[in-house]
């Protein structure tokens, strides 16, 4: 793939030529008189360089940029190496699908494979797909694979966040799926409550860790429970947090799902984004979208394909569990890339950097009067409860140039620090907060 170079006047004649015909006209005669531009569109004249870089300026400046975040909640800023950007914006790779003709398209395919390996190793699972388009979608996808004839209903804990509930509630309407919500309990998913409930036609329970308040789930007391009433378990996790925290395959999770954003991923409006999926061996045939494989070719040489093929839509339509059959190849290669930066070293590092500047902000603002909501531990985020009205504490620290922990009551606010928020950034907001408090 090259870069976009206009034909010229001759060039386009010669091209209708070839097919046989000598004007444009001709070449969209089958379109109605009555639904043909007789004038031509109407457009502004055009612009110079100078001009439209000005007017697209004056344009951002409409947006709110914030020097200062201190919001998570699914997306999140983290520092993204210059390495990042100068091999994700290479011509050869920028795409968002997955190739057809998929086995001359060797580099590309390779990338992917590199990209399901390293997610394998990120959270501890045995196979990875090809990525779909974002958190929410893995979760609700990964949900869709775990039902059967036998236990067909959908079971997600309170604690997960309500976007990826929307999702999932959006797919179980759509397949004619149950859904249950289990409650949660000081902030977290409500064992006993699971033990307390009819489950013999529930198919996976769906947790995330950390979860929408930023609390720790204990994966491991879970995944006993979920796996003694014979369901599978969904574990959605942040890719950073498992730097430090067990994985979902050490805690014996069947499916591990979450946003691959905050690997190399500007937040951007909202996306474009990436969701991670990885299985058990036994769940393998039921992953959905694309899966990469390593192999060799006619000569030894070391080849990739895409691979158990069977298992997709466009193989056995009628028997397919999913509808997906893109995946973000360039969202997946930029994890990838941020990935390798990284290593494994640097990525517990930025971990470890996210959880202490997290304390640090929380002890900061319990001087101030704010107190924690749940007293689980957590990784980067948390709930406090204001001495003051949140929303009120989020516009005024907006109008200096914060942008605040999520309001999520009237007294309550979700915070998130990353590496990207420095001791000295944090020292800033507290002494705003000093003066909106006063």
């Amino acid at each position: 793939m090259g870069s976009y170079i206009p034909s010229t006047r001759e060039e386009r004649l010669d091209m209708l030529h070839s097919i046989g015909m000598h004007s444009f006209d001709e070449l969209y005669a089958d379109i109605p008189e009555s639904l043909r531009l007789k004038d031509g569109l109407s457009l502004p004249v055009g612009l110079s360089e100078m001009e439209v870089a000005r007017k697209m300026e004056e344009i951002s400046e409409k947006n709110t940029r914030f020097s200062h975040i201190f919001r998570g909640a699914g997306s999140y800023q983290h520092y993204i190496p210059a390495i990042v950007k100068q091999v994700t914006s290479k011509e050869e790779f920028v795409t968002a699908y997955t190739p057809y003709q998929a086995e001359i398209s060797q580099g590309l395919l390779q990338s992917i494979f590199e990209y399901q390996t390293m997610i394998c190793e990120l959270t501890g699972m045995d196979v990875s797909n090809a990525s779909v388009y974002d958190g929410a979608t893995a979760a609700a996808e990964a949900a869709a694979m775990c039902r059967d004839r036998k236990r067909g209903t959908v079971c997600v804990s309170a604690s997960v966040d309500p976007k990826t509930l929307s999702v999932i509630r959006t797919y179980c309407f759509g397949s004619g799926a149950p859904l249950v919500i289990l409650p949660e309990k000081d902030g977290l998913t409500d064992l006993e409550s699971w033990n307390a409930m009819d489950t013999s036609s529930i198919a996976c329970l769906i947790i995330q860790t950390p979860n929408y308040h930023g609390l720790i789930e204990d994966g491991a007391a879970i995944a006993n429970a979920v796996h003694n009433s014979g369901a599978k378990l969904i574990a959605s996790c942040n890719p950073i947090a498992l730097g430090l925290l067990e994985t979902p395959g050490e805690f014996d999770a069947d499916v591990a799902v979450g946003e691959g954003q905050p690997l190399g991923l500007p937040i951007g409006f909202g996306g474009p984004y990436l969701g991670f999926m990885a299985s058990t061996k036994d769940m393998m045939r039921k992953l959905p979208g694309r899966i990469v494989g390593q192999t060799t070719d006619v000569d030894g040489k070391r080849a990739y394909v895409l691979t158990l093929q069977a298992r997709e839509q466009h193989i056995r339509r009628e028997k397919a569990s999913s509808n997906i059959c893109s995946n973000e190849a360039l969202c997946a290669m930029t994890a990838a890339v941020y990935l390798s930066a990284m290593g494994s070293a640097g990525l517990e590092k930025v971990a470890a950097s996210c959880m202490a500047n997290a304390r640090y902000l929380l002890d900061e603002l319990t001087a101030l009067g704010f107190t924690r909501k749940y007293t689980g531990e957590f990784f980067h985020e948390f709930v406090t409860t204001c001495p003051c009205d949140a929303a009120v504490l989020s516009e005024k620290l907006a109008a200096h140039g914060y942008l605040s922990g999520l309001v999520t009551g009237q007294s309550e606010m979700l915070w998130c620090t990353t590496e990207m928020n420095t001791k000295s950034e944090i020292d800033s907001l507290i002494a705003v907060i000093k003066e909106v408090l006063a």
